[in-house]
């Protein structure tokens, strides 16, 4: 195949996801993947077999949006050829989604600064959990949090799946997260249905939180912090989120974790890292750095790969 069509796509994506963030107000693909969820799940989860008929419902969007949007795409290239590049590269840019967050985990740390109520205000709009009672510094923490596993759910795992599946495969992983994020918790509604979507995307995101993880360490140098992930990386509740909290708690000499409120409940989380200190806004700036230069060596492994197989 044409290097220019594994490549340019990928570039132009990610370059208007780096200017433009998550685009507001125009029609988005996420948005879809979310109806059709919503849609099977107020069919199918209910009476007997739910755990079977949730794992058929997931198996069969995944595949829809993979075959869909490759055959789409086949047929636009066959046609014309930019045609074909120009919609890829819109494709890549919905299914990034780094700028945005790195704003939004900005905002919380300058609403912390002018006040407590305002931040946790803030943060709740990138968190799950309760945020009504939590303290400066674990709204700080929840931020940086997210923006560890962010930039392994939402800019390198699907830059790894576009690396081995391309436009389709990068999809298809955001049906797999979508899935995830709305079917995916063990409650009472979604225990059996969701079951079969959290263990997919628990393997869709092995290898890319893994890899993510590397990429931040390396990304500052420091290769000997890969033995602070290993230590603890496998701590967290989720068998992959822990592992680019951990590099970022140790490349900032910090500590993740603790009690979280969820939906009501407090859910104690493993403490990820042993120094417990204070977490400041020239933290955050330090994360974000890491995050974009993790962001560009995945770009250039990305790059390497593709020009080496085409």
């Amino acid at each position: 195949m044409d290097i220019y069509v594994l490549i340019l796509p990928l570039l132009i994506g990610w370059i208007l996801d780096k200017l433009l963030g998550d685009p507001v107000g125009l029609p988005h693909p996420v948005v879809g993947f979310g109806k059709l969820i919503s849609f099977c799940e107020k069919r199918w989860n209910c009476g007997a077999h739910r755990m079977l008929k949730g794992g058929g419902a997931a198996i069969m969007l995944i595949l829809l949006v993979y075959v869909g949007s490759a055959l789409a795409l086949h047929y636009l290239f066959l046609l014309n050829r930019w045609l074909g590049i120009a919609l890829s590269a819109v494709l890549v840019f919905y299914c990034l989604a780094g700028t945005t967050l790195i704003r939004e985990v900005k905002q919380v740390f300058l609403a912390a600064d002018r006040s407590l109520e305002e931040g946790r205000k803030q943060v709740s709009r990138i968190v799950g959990r309760d945020t009504s009672e939590l303290t400066d510094q674990e709204v700080r923490i929840a931020a940086l949090e997210t923006l560890a596993e962010n930039l392994s759910d939402g800019v390198i795992a699907p830059l790894f799946w576009y690396l081995l599946l391309g436009v389709p495969g990068m999809l298809a992983y955001k049906m797999v997260n979508t899935l995830d994020s709305m079917v995916g918790y063990k409650n009472e509604r979604y225990l059996q249905f969701g079951c079969a979507a959290a263990h997919i995307d628990d393997m869709a995101n092995y290898i890319p939180a893994r890899l993510t993880a590397l990429l931040m360490v390396l990304s500052v140098g420091r290769p000997g912090l890969l033995r602070f992930v290993g230590k603890y990386g496998n701590r967290h509740a989720s068998p992959n989120s822990g592992y680019p909290e951990s590099a970022l708690a140790g490349i900032l000499n910090c500590r993740f974790g603790g009690p979280h409120v969820y939906f009501g409940e407090i859910i104690y989380k493993p403490f990820i890292g042993d120094k417990d200190r204070l977490i400041h806004t020239q933290d955050m700036h330090k994360a974000v750095d890491i995050n974009r230069r993790a962001e560009i060596l995945m770009i250039i492994v990305n790059i390497v790969c593709l020009y080496l197989v085409s």
